[in-house]
């Protein structure tokens, strides 16, 4: 099997695994207590959160907080919903649909569009009322990365706060200046069911669930030890290999590009997160290619997306057309990936999209 699925998840580091074991023990072990229990066991438990929680908030801009929740979609739902609804939230047109749906729930929303490179720019007018500014920085589907900074300062200038979706960003490069920024922990080599909104300092939210408010008053609900260990874990080792990881994808970046020549790219070849490949064959069945190389993993979209039927929002975005979106393939590599398993993967591809064309 070869995974070429990165942007979906991506495999849990040694490290993350190592650190979260600790915190597994059962009743012979000391590491099962309740962080917010007051006697030892829990003191110890809420130590480790907060050594985590200083991990996690080294790759964020300096001043301000960070909250721990279940997911990045919990986390853009608290920032949405958390900053009140009097006003417009305008977003991207590529934004994940934790973003979008949210804010279309929420209230009244905007959608801003983006050029056929994949990118949102600032020329563009908002909603005399906007209160929020939501722009990813790397995108899930494409890749491409958005002129945040540029945004940020937009919205400032709008009165309005700016919230990030960095979930594919964190990590891997440097996080942008924002009011709020969102993050999982499984897509930078953490476990899954954890993820964290890092909160500006001065900005003020409001709980979206009532119960017990262990988190900062903010997020109900006991956080897990275990979990967000092997996150604070995952964030270390990110911010120690940044530059060498960055390198290694770049080189995987190269060679797939050698590999997939004939293809045609889908977003910005430049503005990009180079671990992730989008492209595109007309008249591809996309279906029966992930049929036909069965053993490896790649995607024809968001894996939230996968199984509607409908062609990608981001890819229609850009300007693809239904058939164009459907005829796209997304390849995901990192950290763990290698050369060799780039180079079978492609021929595997290729040689099942050849085979396409010749025999329809």
């Amino acid at each position: 099997m070869i995974y070429l699925d990165y942007q979906a998840t991506t495999p849990l580091a040694p490290e993350a695994r190592d650190a979260m074991l600790r915190w597994l023990d059962g009743p012979e072990g000391t590491g099962f207590g309740n962080p917010h229990s007051s006697h030892k066991l829990g003191r110890q438990a809420a130590a480790a959160i907060e050594a985590a929680r200083d991990k996690v908030a080294s790759l964020f801009p300096p001043g301000g907080k960070v909250i721990f929740t279940g997911s990045a979609t919990e986390a853009l739902n608290l920032a949405i919903r958390g900053s009140g609804n009097k006003g417009s939230v305008s977003y991207s047109a590529i934004e994940h649909s934790a973003v979008g749906d949210t804010a279309d729930a929420a209230g009244k929303s905007h959608v801003l569009n983006v050029s056929k490179e994949g990118q949102c720019n600032t020329a563009q007018d908002m909603p005399n009322d906007v209160r929020m500014v939501a722009v990813m920085q790397v995108n899930n589907e494409i890749g491409t990365i958005q002129p945040t900074i540029d945004w940020h300062r937009k919205a400032k200038e709008a009165g309005a706060l700016f919230l990030v979706d960095a979930v594919q960003a964190y990590g891997k490069i440097t996080v942008t200046q924002a009011d709020m920024i969102a993050i999982s922990a499984h897509k930078f080599h953490g476990p899954k069911g954890v993820g964290a909104l890092w909160v500006r300092d001065g900005v003020e939210l409001n709980e979206v669930q009532t119960g017990g408010g262990q988190e900062h008053n903010l997020r109900s609900g006991t956080l897990s030890p275990a979990l967000i260990a092997g996150m604070g874990a995952a964030a270390a080792l990110a911010k120690e290999r940044m530059e060498e990881d960055a390198a290694h994808t770049l080189a995987l970046w190269n060679r797939a590009r050698e590999m997939f020549d004939g293809w045609v790219l889908n977003g910005s070849e430049d503005a990009r997160w180079q671990g992730n490949l989008n492209i595109r064959k007309d008249g591809l069945d996309v279906a029966r290619l992930m049929s036909e190389c069965r053993d490896i993993m790649f995607s024809a979209g968001s894996a939230c997306a996968s199984g509607s039927g409908r062609p990608s929002h981001v890819l229609k975005a850009i300007g693809l057309s239904d058939k164009q979106a459907k005829s796209s393939i997304r390849l995901g590599f990192g950290r763990y990936t290698t050369i060799d398993e780039i180079e079978t993967a492609a021929n595997a591809i290729n040689k099942a999209a050849k085979e396409q064309e010749q025999w329809g």
